[in-house]
């Protein structure tokens, strides 16, 4: 008989745990530039890292709902809020770098750089679509849309796509990282069409 998580274990156990380790990456990112242990292209890579990391908490916010079907853990819903979150988190990370660290915030060449180059039109856009997801996740935005809130929140499987497009062509040579991700998001999807369909 399977052991289901008490709301007790998950409040004082699991979210902490999952929260602490979620936010390792953001401190050894930190630790890194503080030290300067980041390689020889520090600014390349905490770009890199940050947006790999937003998209590794997309697809892991994803498979919050088919691993609560596998294993029967309702428990695990709970935290899908929160590592939608920091996808978000890191997609700002990645997003604060490449206007600070990249373009020392010069507007002007951000502004005209967005449409002229494909993979930071789709990152951008991916962005814009991540922020009112993160804006309306408070169970009080829940309430105040309603059936609208659903709708909205069915972002989360475009938005995946356009950050896998934005790293399929920014590394343009060596595609085998997204074409991971690709297969995972694949997966996934692949998965709730299966449920829906039984």
């Amino acid at each position: 008989m399977p052991i289901t998580i008490s709301q007790r274990a998950l409040r004082l156990c699991i979210k902490p745990l999952v929260f602490t380790l979620s936010l390792l990456p953001f401190v050894w990112l930190l630790a890194g530039t503080m030290s300067d242990t980041l390689g020889t292209n520090p600014v390349e890579t905490l770009t890199h890292e940050t947006g790999e990391w937003a998209l590794r908490f997309l697809l892991i916010t994803l498979a919050i709902t088919p691993l609560r079907q596998l294993s029967g853990q309702s428990a695990l819903l709970r935290l899908r809020r929160m590592l939608g979150l920091f996808a978000f988190f890191y997609a700002m990370l990645h997003f604060i770098t490449y206007v600070w660290l990249d373009q020392f915030f010069d507007w002007m060449e951000i502004l005209a750089d967005i449409p002229r180059r494909p993979f930071i039109t789709v990152g951008f856009l991916a962005l814009l679509l991540l922020v009112p997801l993160a804006l309306t996740s408070t169970n009080s935005m829940m309430k105040r849309l309603g059936r609208r809130w659903k709708t909205l929140h069915k972002l989360v499987y475009i938005i995946p796509v356009l950050a896998i497009l934005h790293f399929l062509w920014l590394v343009k040579a060596d595609t085998r990282e997204p074409a991971i991700y690709f297969a995972v998001f694949l997966l996934l999807m692949g998965f709730r069409a299966w449920k829906q369909r039984r």
